[in-house]
């Protein structure tokens, strides 16, 4: 791989930035400076140095993001914020986009990559990953309305819902709901089909994923090797 390609592809320089730091002898490979940013190297076994810092190549990339209100699940709006204005410049040139969306006013985990046939894999309907949120709603929920939206429900729009796992707190207007789909606003209609409202919804897991308690609305990690290969 050359060496302006590896640098694109990790989200350190544009191949015109790595051509200048080239120039100014900025780049190392085995702590021999080079002078031109199209010389080949092996990402799996060179050390390459780009400003002083060294450089680690990722196929792919994984983020954990818990999404604060008000952002929209896209790589680009012209007129909302995305959750992809939440990260470093950095990022945002490695092609990262979010598996699967969490609505506007949702919160929670959402996972960021550019492993386009990862992220096809646990969002096909077929694979039934799990999804939990956390939520609180507007009225009690009634043991048939428990039972309705654990067995499927019809939604406004004639579709009927796989089965979902439902586990409330006392008095019955909060707790968890784990569902294998993801329709458009779904959560928040299956609970309109009971004649109730969502007041306050956030993902806190995905797959065996679980949303890392320490990072704040806004914040974000890379995911660790274990939750990698969770996701893959």
């Amino acid at each position: 791989m050359r060496v302006d390609k590896l640098l694109t592809s990790v989200g350190a320089a544009s191949r015109s930035e790595a051509a200048k730091a080239a120039a100014r002898g900025e780049i190392k490979v085995n702590n021999v400076t080079l002078r031109r940013s199209d010389v080949h190297v092996d990402p799996e076994r060179d050390e390459i140095i780009y400003k002083g810092e060294k450089i680690v190549y990722k196929e792919f990339v994984y983020i954990m993001l818990n999404k604060p209100d008000g952002y929209v699940s896209a790589t680009d709006d012209p007129q909302e914020k995305t959750v992809l204005d939440l990260l470093p410049e950095k990022y945002k040139r490695l092609g990262l986009f979010p598996c699967g969306r969490l609505d506007k006013n949702t919160l929670g985990l959402i996972i960021l990559t550019n492993d386009g046939t990862g992220a096809h894999r646990v969002l096909a309907p077929k694979n039934h990953v799990p999804k939990t949120y956390r939520f609180e709603c507007e009225c009690k929920l009634e043991d048939k309305d428990i039972e309705m939206l654990a067995n499927g429900i019809t939604l406004d729009d004639g579709y009927v819902t796989k089965d979902a796992v439902i586990k409330t707190d006392d008095g019955a207007k909060s707790g968890d709901i784990t569902i294998t789909e993801g329709k458009y606003h779904q959560i928040k209609r299956m609970f309109a089909a009971v004649n109730n409202r969502i007041t306050y919804l956030e993902r806190v897991s995905f797959g065996d994923i679980a949303l890392d308690g320490s990072l704040e609305r806004g914040e974000w990690r890379e995911l660790t090797q274990q939750e990698e290969k969770l996701f893959k």
